[in-house]
């Protein structure tokens, strides 16, 4: 098998790892009426480090990551290898599964990947991998690759290195070394929901510690910038639909890592089973929870929200039936509507149809005048049909005011 079809074979796997991929939507969307598209995001600004769909390049998975200023990159995303002595409930090449394993050198895959970069079909590479001989061991070999790409063959572009279990700090500190972006994957919110994905991992020593140490070096040796000027970003993802988690367990585990390590963000991949495994008979996941999910996650972010302010229903998940903002706007802003003109940012990102590029702009307009109808609100970029119902412009409902012509 030559180094082409090795990573035809490992793309097939990487439809479960979302990290850069397009099924982080932005905020808003319409109602539900079917399978949300990761391209709506309806009105709201997209937040960076998102991307659009991947494409087929041949029988590669090339996947169009956004990066931080807007610019977007063709990502590779790939494993150096499918064999793994872990047997995550879950996962598609847990230890014991039947079917064929595939394994790069760190020379081979530093060298094939170099090979697509030059020709203008990857400028990005996200590295991933099964655990084999060890977590320490596997992290070595990544560590290697990404030694040979920047030292040895001159690679300058993208690149995110995944921190393995079992790892150890100096393998975190020396991937942050060389990495734009470091992940850890914690697959559930607590140990509890852990043991049902992936009873041999443990929550807090070998997924969250490493998350620490991150944060922990980036605070402590400011005078290292990083492999392009800074520290790496760090992000980690979850199993959502695989346990007996609930969103507010994901989003409340969220928000603590947010403000605990820093991290930049989450992703939420939705259950799928996977036949050979102990939950192959376990139903996927509605892809309407894992896009709610995804809009929480920014709100809580982005936009000021707070954790108690989610509308969760009776079991601690988001309803499907409306984006979570919205739902907010209905209880809380249908009798007591924003004025736009004396709204500080905070209040003005609570309104449905208005981001944070919108409301930076209405504050900069209010300075030269005020904001009278509902045109001069869509000329800033706000997705004035949902803001309509929410909003007063100098104290007078917009909704009414159209009644008119």
């Amino acid at each position: 098998m030559d180094a082409l079809e090795k990573l035809s074979d490992l793309a097939q796997y990487m439809q479960f790892e979302p990290v850069e991929d397009a099924r982080a939507p932005g905020i808003e969307h319409a109602p539900v009426t079917g399978t949300p598209h990761p391209d709506h995001a309806c009105g709201e600004d997209r937040t960076s480090n998102e991307s659009c769909p991947g494409s087929i390049h041949g029988d590669l998975l090339i996947h169009r990551a956004i990066m931080p200023g807007g610019k977007r990159i063709p990502l590779l995303k790939t494993l150096l290898t499918s064999a793994c002595e872990r047997d995550c409930y879950y996962c598609s090449f847990r230890s014991g599964r039947d079917f064929r394993r595939t394994t790069f050198k760190p020379e081979e895959m530093a060298k094939t990947f170099l090979g697509l970069n030059q020709a203008g079909i990857a400028q990005g590479l996200f590295l991933s991998s099964g655990v084999a001989v060890g977590g320490v061991r596997t992290q070595d070999r990544m560590i290697a690759t990404a030694e040979i790409l920047r030292h040895k063959l001159g690679f300058t572009g993208y690149l995110h290195l995944k921190i393995m279990p079992g790892a150890d700090r100096d393998q975190v500190e020396r991937c942050m070394q060389l990495a734009d972006r470091v992940s850890i994957n914690l697959e559930a919110p607590n140990s509890a929901c852990l043991a049902q994905l992936a009873p041999h991992k443990t929550f807090l020593e070998e997924l969250v510690r490493p998350l620490k140490w991150v944060d922990e070096i980036r605070q402590n040796q400011p005078a290292w910038r990083g492999w392009n000027g800074r520290w790496p970003s760090t992000t980690t993802q979850f199993v959502v639909g695989g346990a007996d988690e609930r969103d507010v367990d994901l989003l409340g585990t969220t928000v603590s890592l947010q403000k605990q390590v820093h991290l930049a963000r989450a992703y939420f991949s939705g259950f799928a089973p996977v036949l050979g495994t102990p939950l192959e008979n376990r139903p996927p996941v509605n892809p309407w929870r894992q896009h709610r999910l995804y809009q929480a996650s920014f709100l809580l972010r982005d936009y000021g929200f707070d954790l108690e302010e989610m509308p969760f229903l009776g079991g601690g998940d988001l309803p499907l039936d409306a984006d979570p903002k919205m739902a907010w706007a209905r209880d809380n802003l249908v009798e007591a509507p924003v004025e736009v003109n004396r709204a500080d940012k905070r209040q003005l990102l609570r309104i449905p149809g208005i981001g944070p590029k919108g409301a930076q702009a209405i504050l900069e307009a209010r300075r030269v005048g005020r904001l009278t109808d509902l045109r001069a609100l869509k000329t800033l970029g706000v997705v004035t049909g949902r803001a309509a119902p929410f909003i007063l412009l100098d104290g007078k409902s917009p909704a009414r005011q159209l009644e008119l012509f």
